[in-house]
């Protein structure tokens, strides 16, 4: 089965960034920290999500994503493009379940890079305010006006139908002709004629 590693697009830079968001230089950053907390990860979890009792984590021949740089353009190109896992097993050479499997164990990965290098995403006010270097006061402020601003009109929106019941007639189920109708199509089925 044909995949997709690193190195088949560390050459092309625009279609690498087009593909994970990042750099390459940006990218390479990243890869220490990500390879860290991947092993950490790893000492005391299973891929399939149990905990680790006897032997250590070790790459194989035939494993999908051998190399650092693969497992991290793997989670990238994933939370990039938010495909399919089954689309996204086959662009790297695996199948769905294995592709499963690898997503729920490189996310919290990536998370604790992330963490590791301060850039993963501020989940309270006080921590946004901590990293813009303002007072929660300025940084409320920027919050309320991201959620204020109004979304913009879905291209859909005139070609979709009410939003609510619908308009199809209903069929009583209950009715007599429609109970006769059903029990008819039920007896000539079991017939052998």
């Amino acid at each position: 089965m044909a995949s997709i590693r690193f190195t088949d697009v560390r050459a092309r830079p625009s279609e690498f960034l087009d593909l994970t968001s990042l750099t390459l230089d940006e990218f390479q950053q990243l890869v220490p920290p990500f390879e860290t907390a991947f092993q950490a990860h790893l000492t005391a979890w299973r891929l399939d999500g149990k905990p680790r009792i006897t032997r250590r984590f070790t790459v194989y021949k035939s494993c999908p994503l051998p190399a650092p740089e693969d497992r991290l353009f793997f989670i990238l190109v994933y939370l990039k493009t938010y495909a399919l896992q089954v689309v996204h097993g086959r662009l790297f050479g695996m199948g769905q379940s294995k592709a499963n499997q690898w997503i729920h164990v490189l996310l919290p990965v990536l998370l604790m890079a992330l963490r590791t290098l301060g850039d993963a995403p501020a989940r309270s006010l006080t921590a946004l305010a901590q990293r813009l270097e303002v007072s929660e006061a300025d940084a409320a402020t920027v919050v309320a006006s991201l959620e204020e601003e109004p979304a913009p009109a879905s291209p859909l929106l005139p070609m979709t139908g009410r939003n609510g019941a619908s308009s199809a007639p209903k069929t009583l189920l209950n009715r007599r002709s429609v109970i006769v109708a059903r029990k008819r199509t039920i007896r000539s089925k079991m017939s052998c004629s």
